[in-house]
């Protein structure tokens, strides 16, 4: 798709810059959390933390994505209309453990992710029918630099350590 914008969420084309590079890039804003579930005797009342992102294909091509912050997720996922949109295709298979316990394979790739917090290239796993959600994984928060907080439920630079 040639450079063209993909906004994947309603709403998810408002609030863009752009970078010394001229790329688009998500403004500052703060995340969204919502309440999962009610029931805080079986459940202790999960909170949800989303971040607005772009990520870029390697043709150039971009879309707005909403992330789920997943702090137990290793690698980002990408749902499928997305990766597709922005020219991604598989580049290795690797194998996936859930959060049941179930063993999973699923094609991994390559894109620029740009969030207000920063930006940089990260591997993603390609979504297959009914992944719904962009997921926002531990590799990619490392990558940009980041950490996520999950009393305050918001993105801060890491300490990083140069030993």
């Amino acid at each position: 798709m040639d450079g063209a914008s993909v906004p994947w969420c309603a709403g998810a084309t408002e609030g863009l810059r752009r970078n010394d590079r001229g790329s688009r890039i998500p403004a500052p804003q703060r995340n969204v959390s919502m309440t999962l579930f009610n029931d805080r005797h079986s459940f202790g009342g999960v909170v949800i933390s989303y971040v607005q992102g772009i990520v870029r294909g390697p043709g150039g091509a971009d879309a707005a994505v909403r992330f789920l912050i997943d702090s137990g997720a290793t690698y980002s996922l990408l749902p499928e209309p997305v990766w597709r949109a922005i020219g991604l295709g598989p580049k290795r298979e690797m194998e996936f453990v859930l959060a049941d316990g179930t063993t999973v394979r699923r094609e991994v790739s390559e894109c620029h992710v740009a969030l207000a917090q920063g930006e940089g290239h990260t591997p993603v796993v390609l979504g297959q029918p009914g992944d719904a959600e962009a997921l926002l994984g531990v590799v990619t928060l490392e990558i940009l630099g980041l950490v996520f907080d999950p009393f305050r439920r918001t993105l801060h630079p890491m300490r990083s350590l140069l030993v």
